[in-house]
């Protein structure tokens, strides 16, 4: 059974506080994409201007919108979930970064966000939450309309193409232990399967402390679509993007392959 946006929206309202905790070092994590995504840029765009608009349109706690205005750009994050939101301002104050933000669904972004933006992102498989070739049309149409003409979309997602072809519908994955002096942390994903390309993902993190011999466990539960990269790039192709092209890992230096999309110049 496949879950709502509503459940999805629910699954990141409840692990808001707990994010950051499936990361070895959340911190580490943020500048180290920082940099992969600066290096991203730097081969998409010929001439980066610092005023350059930006759109991070599945923002969570903010680990790329963040590191984006760390380099300067005018950063505007969006996710469906408040309570994401509300844990990137206060990143974001505590960083000591200047970005705005605002609760918004990427399926109607063009009703909810004012203006158009030079480049829009959605980073770590975010576009999978969506639940079928309708709602990523309709997301796809969506970020078309606010992306200003001869800007970019730019996007990464799971190379599930390698998961299906070669693993075969895994079931567990992302398994980590990290452990400092005074506490263990384990995480884990169980995958369960609904279908050959639908998937429900339990996250499950482990903590315990010097102070405690008891485990402590919490589970969040959401959807995904296990979705190939030709699909992909056949719906933004639909929304009206060009010259759609892939970066895998081994080229861009981050760790899923990323999608480029351009708007047409208007002249």
């Amino acid at each position: 059974m496949r879950l709502s946006q509503n459940s999805i929206q629910q699954f990141y309202d409840d692990m808001a506080d707990d994010y950051h905790l499936i990361f070895a070092d959340w911190k580490t994590s943020l500048e180290r994409q920082r940099e992969q995504i600066k290096g991203i840029f730097e081969h998409v765009f010929t001439d980066i201007s610092p005023d350059m608009t930006i759109l991070d349109c599945a923002c969570g706690i903010g680990t790329q919108a963040i590191g984006l205005a760390q380099l300067g750009y005018r950063v505007h994050g969006t996710d469906l979930s408040p309570q994401a939101i509300a844990r990137a301002k206060k990143e974001a104050e505590h960083m000591s970064v200047s970005i705005t933000f605002s609760v918004a669904d990427m399926r109607t972004l063009h009703e909810q966000v004012d203006g158009q933006f030079d480049c829009i992102v959605a980073f770590d498989n975010a576009l999978p939450h969506l639940i079928d070739t309708s709602e990523l049309t309709k997301a796809g149409k969506s970020i078309f309309a606010i992306t200003k003409a001869g800007g970019r979309f730019i996007a990464s997602i799971r190379d599930y193409d390698d998961l299906l072809d070669n693993y075969k519908k895994p079931e567990l994955m992302s398994q980590r232990l990290m452990q400092t002096e005074t506490s263990k942390r384990i995480t884990f994903q169980l995958w369960e399967w609904t279908s050959d390309t639908d998937y429900t993902v339990t996250q499950f993190i482990l903590t315990r402390d010097t102070h405690n011999a008891e485990w402590q466990t919490r589970t969040y539960t959401t959807h995904y679509w296990a979705m190939r990269r030709r699909v992909l790039k056949m719906a933004l192709k639909n929304a009206g993007f060009v010259d759609i092209t892939w970066l895998m890992p081994q080229e861009s230096g981050y760790y899923q392959p990323v999608v480029i999309a351009r708007k047409p110049d208007t002249s």
